[in-house]
């Protein structure tokens, strides 16, 4: 199993050699794409990534610097099917806020030949517990607290108790080993569930957080490998001094991501 970062940029403007947040846990010869930033597509497929063996696509939320780059993967996947000759066997999306697909889908219905493919996409919200289970990954969703929910037709009426979260905290498990992906949150405790006993690697992001605080946190959880993603200005403004200060918390065990790194699990 494989862990690609294309995107480790938080939503800030753009900055120097970063895009925005986007993850591929390849495994089994499938990609499972995680999040979709700006040029998301066009960095993974420059990195030797096939975008026909995309078998989910997994949003955590829907703010730009998750999205941007979504209507860019969909059009890239079909053109690279057209070019290759090759017929990608489906996929499926999990969004958390499916009115931004179904925006995303009339953008492409009206671009070259109305965005006809002979491939499935199918689309598909996001609920807490198991997301999928597809043989090769497990995937489960936890709410976190980046965004308020809203009842299912908008209305906070103490009659309407149906709790309709937009923003996740994603766990998945594969080859005997699990993942969890933070996605944007503000307290600390939302990744208590995703966590659980422990994972072997953590996925999480310092847009909001800086690296003291997430070493407090996850001091005493069973956790592996610490990943940081989804960087914002603290860090990327000053790399030679959060590297120094990942290594004295974190020793070995922490890495602060760049694009188009790819790590082995």
């Amino acid at each position: 199993m494989k862990i690609h970062f294309l995107g480790t940029c938080a939503g800030t403007e753009p900055m120097p050699g970063r895009k925005h947040a986007c993850v591929v846990i390849e495994a089994n010869d499938r990609l499972y794409w995680i999040d979709a930033g700006d040029g998301c597509a066009r960095t993974g497929h420059l990195m030797g990534l096939d975008l026909t063996k995309i078998s989910k696509i997994v949003i955590s939320h829907t703010h730009m610097d998750h999205i941007g780059g979504l209507p860019n993967l969909f059009w890239y996947i079909r053109k690279i099917a057209d070019v290759r000759g090759i017929l990608p066997e489906g996929m499926d999306l999990y969004i958390p806020n499916e009115e931004v697909a179904d925006a995303i889908y009339t953008i492409l219905r009206n671009t070259e030949g109305g965005y006809y493919h002979e491939f499935d996409i199918n689309q598909y919200g996001v609920l807490d517990g198991e997301l999928f289970n597809d043989g090769t990954v497990r995937a489960l969703a936890f709410h976190n607290d980046h965004l308020n929910w809203r009842p299912e037709d908008g209305l906070r009426t103490k009659f309407n108790q149906k709790k309709m979260w937009h923003s996740f905290t994603y766990r998945f498990e594969c080859e005997g080993k699990s993942i969890v992906y933070s996605g944007d949150f503000k307290k600390l405790t939302a990744l208590d569930g995703a966590i659980g006993d422990g994972c072997d690697a953590i996925i999480i992001e310092t847009g909001h957080h800086g690296i003291e605080g997430v070493y407090e946190y996850l001091k005493d959880k069973n956790v592996g490998k610490v990943f940081f993603s989804h960087n914002g200005r603290e860090i990327l403004n000053n790399p030679e001094e959060s590297a120094a200060k990942v290594s004295e918390y974190f020793g070995d065990c922490a890495i602060i991501c760049e694009d188009r790194m790819t790590f082995d699990l």
